[in-house]
């Protein structure tokens, strides 16, 4: 049954039809309620727009639709965070050892791996723990009370009490509480940063034809959790909770219940999509090395086993024991040897002290293991608004007489000043002056200044954000409105509309009054204020003023003069207004005239034009180089934006992410593009256009997740930056989604991995370099613990197949493992990068934690490793046997007493070769003597392996009952410590010989690096080259003279959608495919 269907079921006094033609409005339109008529919407409903819902009506719809509120998930519970930890496949490898070690009653090998798994997944249990529930952020934003109409009363009720149907009364400061249909408006507009992350208000009118719209969000209607930032509109609730457009984003960020085919997730496939995260580079390489490490155990094991079964091995120590569980023993021996103990709990604290060091680089992180994803990031996707940008209009030019003049300062701080020429004109320049004076007059929007806790000054515009840049502009040059606005009075008003394209007010002029130096008659008692439009207004201008404040005859050439700066201010992104005024001795209307449009005629000509003042939404401070520094460490950074593609290019320009030389055609795209017939293209041809593109103009949240899964296909790691509801779906798919602290809201950091908190972008790349080095940390001591367990394990094994005792028992490999090895581990955690991770490319996303020359690195080491151990042990026998078989040596009276030395021996040996070691593995080519001491860390490691060392072979109990180590002789000690140095010297030679194919290899890449520029320089010059001939085919084709220039569409069509005040003047120039 559809929900259409059990409705009628619910009230059986309406018929099925009418229901039915509800649902196929629903299916049809798909939610698109601004596609029929008013009178359409409000009889589908059901409702009187003069009445409302009568209360018994609202009980039923709100028992069918449910509440107006989002769909709560539940938050993951602490112990689900604690057993997934345990799905990481080396964590369950010595969880299976330990369970072995219980089962044969080897209680303190057993419990003792056991206590450092659990130990492990209790500090990374904490660290995930503060992450929060993005949908709980939705929540959160919804308004807790609105006004609607119920049985011809305004009431309010709680929002969440709101159904389909109801007639809503919005005004300014408003939150919308759901998806409304307007029926009436009047000078209503809307923020919908929070939907379009665009930070302009836009205009709503309930007649709006909105069918052939290309508009993110149609003009007669309004989206639930955008706000009133003017005006005064009632509207009928068409969608609620889930059903809204905030509602299709939290079911974005849910997820869904089906499989790719349709079919229905079974219970445990549910229960991991919902509670296990998508992995990481780190996890995967972590994961396939647990694989390959389980895979060598049990094959080794099991060679083992089968040789000591066959050859009736027996031990010394315990000859009542039987050969099969002896050999079980010996297989326990190899586990705990092949596998590194301490590997988890090292990678856990290295990232954790990565997220401390990055919060007081301003990125917070909530996920720990983003740290690493972040520094293996190869694109960074990022909305324009609020993170390239400030999220704030500024205006930055101002024109007049033939003269640009430069606006400092930047945001809404009444900082800065009118510039010409490298001299102020703010005090007293009267064209300037009277333009900002008359914008002003023109305004209803206030500066307020505040001071936050911290002592830091805040300025606020309230109001209309159109308006915020042209009182601050004013206050720059000491125009406060509240001063003006009490000495010039208004006394009439004509608002904006869509129709008239400026704003009027009628301020009094007191006596003597020169309007800020501008030559008004004597008798002027008032001035008509104008603001909008430049094409609207110069229509009715026959006037000018020139610098010196007198006024001179608008000529033709002086239009000309006016429309060229208005297209050349256009050109760069700029908002473009154009302010006039109309000295009046009387007012044009009676005094008792009501009818605004009557007032709008007699006060709009004649008019004297006095400037242009041109806004934009200025670039962060910092970002230019933030972009450079990413290109230097060959990251990508893509720009996302809900603006026109105009806007979007200029800004790109402005902050170099399209360098100079960059061709606008080939690398900004509108994401109309990427849909044109409202389905997305086949992936080819979206990667195709994905990978060239670092500009997307005009984007819906569902083209930036298809822009992130077309990147991710490409195989890049892919960062997401965001502030805005309409960032959270793809801050969820992206590899990495990062949300702005300052700006962005609850709903975007509930997504994130990370939070910027000072909302700016260089901390990402400070982030990305912090997040290489720790990568680098990790391979580092990776490979240490690799070669050391590789070494063991194979020394363990050679030593059993060739029928030698084991040269250590599991508890003396567990303790080399956690402590010896464990404290050189993440000493090299805190190991300090040099600034040269960020001149790599980042690594490739299938790219293993362990390749190529590491690998050579691990084998290598581990060969020593195992050399040196094997020729310790061995002397350690002959030392005390005539034999170094084990058989024989069972024959011994000291047999046990024997082994115990030579194990003991054996354990010196690793224990200072591992401390040596860790000093060579501080770096994969520099010689040990370079830095050698920069790591405090690795010094406090060196002397609490010399301790422990000394205390587990000399304390009584301790290294016989215990760990069942024997005294040995000092020469002893010395050769054991000799062959050490001798296994690391060779180690540093290897590293030698790496250097020198480094060098050969570095000038190999100099020169492939400058051959792919040159074939990139020619492939754009072809490309260039091809436009340019198609564009000469069109002239040609078309018959035009080679003197006569056709028009330019885009500028013409600038030119003419300046006419809006409050809309972009820059239109959309769709890139063909």
């Amino acid at each position: 049954m559809s929900d259409a269907e059990r409705l009628v079921a619910s009230d059986p006094t309406k018929t099925r039809a009418s229901f039915r033609d509800l649902e196929e409005t629903e299916s049809q339109t798909g939610g698109g309620w601004h596609d029929i008529t008013v009178q359409d919407v409000l009889d589908k409903l059901a409702v009187d727009p003069k009445t409302g819902l009568a209360a018994e009506e609202a009980e039923k719809r709100i028992a069918f639709y449910g509440k107006n509120s989002l769909e709560a998930e539940k938050k993951t519970p602490i112990y689900v965070i604690f057993l997934l930890q345990h799905l990481n496949l080396i964590i369950a490898l010595l969880m299976g050892a330990s369970l072995a070690a219980i089962a044969l009653q080897e209680f303190l090998e057993g419990f003792a791996i056991m206590g450092i798994v659990t130990l492990n997944n209790i500090i990374a249990t904490i660290q995930e723990k503060n992450a929060s529930d993005a949908l709980d952020a939705l929540q959160k934003m919804s308004s807790p009370q609105c006004v609607v109409l119920r049985e011809g009363r305004k009431i309010m009720i709680p929002s969440d009490q709101l159904v389909p149907g109801d007639i809503v009364v919005l005004a300014t400061g408003d939150v919308v509480p759901a998806d409304i249909r307007l029926v009436h408006s009047a000078d209503f507009k809307v923020n919908e940063m929070i939907l379009t992350g665009e930070s302009e208000d836009v205009l709503k009118k309930f007649d709006a034809n909105v069918s052939k719209s290309d508009k993110l969000t149609p003009d007669n209607m309004v989206f639930s959790s955008t706000c009133v930032a003017t005006g005064n509109a009632t509207g009928v609730v068409v969608e609620t909770g889930m059903s809204t457009r905030v509602g299709s984003i939290a079911a974005l960020l849910k997820g869904s219940k089906l499989t790719a085919d349709g079919k229905k997730k079974n219970c445990l496939r549910r229960f991991m999509d919902k509670y296990q995260p998508k992995m990481t580079p780190l996890q995967h390489s972590l994961h396939r090395l647990g694989v390959i490490m389980g895979s060598v155990v049990i094959g080794v094991c099991v060679i083992v086993f089968i040789v000591g079964m066959i050859r009736g091995n027996k031990d010394p120590k315990n000859p009542d024991r039987p050969i099969w569980l002896n050999m079980v023993m010996v297989a326990v021996s190899l586990a705990v040897s092949a596998v590194p103990e301490g590997l988890p709990m090292v990678v856990t604290i290295c990232l954790s002290t990565g997220t401390a060091e990055m919060a007081q680089k301003h990125v917070l992180v909530r996920k720990l293991a983003a740290v690493e994803s972040l520094g293996a990031s190869s694109i960074i996707c990022t909305d324009k608004t609020g993170t390239l940008t400030e999220g704030k209009m500024t205006a930055v030019k101002m024109w007049g007489d033939s003269i640009e003049y430069d606006i400092t300062g930047s945001g809404f701080d009444p900082t800065g000043d009118i510039i010409f020429d490298g001299q102020s004109q703010a005090a007293t320049n009267a064209q300037v002056r009277a333009t900002l004076l008359s914008a002003v007059l023109c305004s209803n929007t206030t500066l307020e200044k505040e001071t936050t806790e911290d002592g830091r000054v805040v300025w606020t515009p309230m109001g209309n954000s159109s308006e915020a840049p042209l009182v601050v502009a004013a206050a720059k040059a000491g125009i406060w409105r509240n001063q003006v606005a009490s000495v010039f009075s208004r006394v009439a008003e004509v608002p904006f509309s869509s129709s008239r394209k400026m704003m009027i007010t009628v301020n009094e002029v007191p006596f003597g009054s020169t309007f800020e130096g501008v030559h008004i008659p004597l008798d002027t008692r008032f001035v008509a204020n104008v603001k909008g439009a430049p094409n609207y207004i110069l229509d009715n201008c026959i006037q000018y003023v020139r610098q010196d404040g007198s006024i001179g005859v608008l000529r033709e050439s002086d239009r000309r003069s006016i429309f060229s700066a208005v297209d050349n201010l256009s050109s760069q992104a700029l908002r473009v207004l154009a302010v006039a005024i109309r000295p009046l001795s009387q007012l044009p209307y009676p005094d008792s005239e009501e009818d605004i449009d009557k007032k709008f005629d007699a006060l709009r000509k004649p008019l004297i034009f006095v400037g242009l003042v041109a806004s934009i939404d200025p670039p962060r401070e910092g970002v230019k180089g933030a972009i450079q520094r990413a290109r230097d460490a060959s990251i990508r950074t893509v720009m996302i934006t809900g603006d026109y593609h105009k806007t979007a290019v200029a800004i790109a320009k402005d902050i170099d992410l399209l360098p100079v030389g960059a061709d606008a055609d080939m690398e900004a795209v509108d994401c109309a593009v990427l849909r044109p017939n409202g389905t997305y293209l086949m992936d080819h041809d979206l990667d195709e256009i994905t990978s060239r593109c670092s500009v997307f103009a005009r984007a819906k949240p569902e083209d930036k997740i298809e822009i992130v899964k077309s990147l991710q296909r490409q195989g890049y790691v892919s960062a997401m930056t965001g502030d805005g509801v309409n960032d959270a779906p793809a801050l969820k798919e992206a590899d990495i989604g990062i949300a702005m602290g300052i700006a962005g809201t609850a709903v975007a950091k509930g997504a994130s991995d990370m939070i910027l908190t000072d909302d700016n972008f260089c901390s990402i790349v400070t982030a990305v370099e912090k997040g290489r080095d720790i990568y680098a940390n990790i391979q580092r001591f990776v490979c240490f613990l690799l070669s050391t367990n590789f070494g063991e394990i194979t020394m363990i094994f050679v030593a059993i197949a060739v029928g030698m005792p084991k040269p250590l028992e599991p508890l003396q490999i567990l303790l080399l493992n956690i402590f010896a090895d464990g404290m050189a581990a993440v000493a090299l955690s805190f190991e300090k990068g040099d600034g040269s991770v960020m001149s790599e490319r980042p690594r490739p996303r299938e790219q293993q934690i362990i390749h190529g020359r590491l690998w050579i690195i691990v084998l290598v080491n581990a060969a020593l490793i195992a050399s040196g151990g094997l020729i310790v042990f061995t002397a350690g026998l002959f030392w005390n046997f005539d034999s170094i078989m084990l058989n024989d040596i069972a024959l011994e009276a000291n047999g046990a007493l024997g082994i115990s030395r030579s194990q003991t021996m054996t354990f010196v040996y690793l224990t200072n070769m591992e401390l040596f070691r860790a000093y060579t593995a501080r770096s994969f080519s520099n010689s040990v003597f370079k830095n050698t001491f920069t790591n405090k860390y690795m010094q406090w490691a060196a002397v609490g392996s010399v301790i422990l060392t000394l205390s587990v072979t000399n304390i009584p109990v301790v290294y016989d009952k215990v760990f069942g180590f024997a005294k040995i002789e000092w020469y002893q000690w010395v050769f054991s410590i000799g062959i050490a140095l001798l296994m690391v010297s060779m180690s540093e030679v290897m590293k030698a010989i790496f250097r020198c194919n480094d060098r050969k290899m570095t000038e190999r890449q100099v020169i492939q690096d400058n051959f792919n520029s040159a074939m990139l320089e020619l492939r754009n010059l072809r490309a260039h080259l091809q436009r340019v001939e198609e564009k000469v085919d069109v002239v040609v084709e078309t018959g035009l003279h080679p003197y006569v220039s056709a028009p330019d569409s885009e500028t013409s069509a600038s030119s003419n959608s300046s006419n809006s005040s409050f809309a972009s003047p820059i239109t959309t120039k769709k890139t063909a495919v």
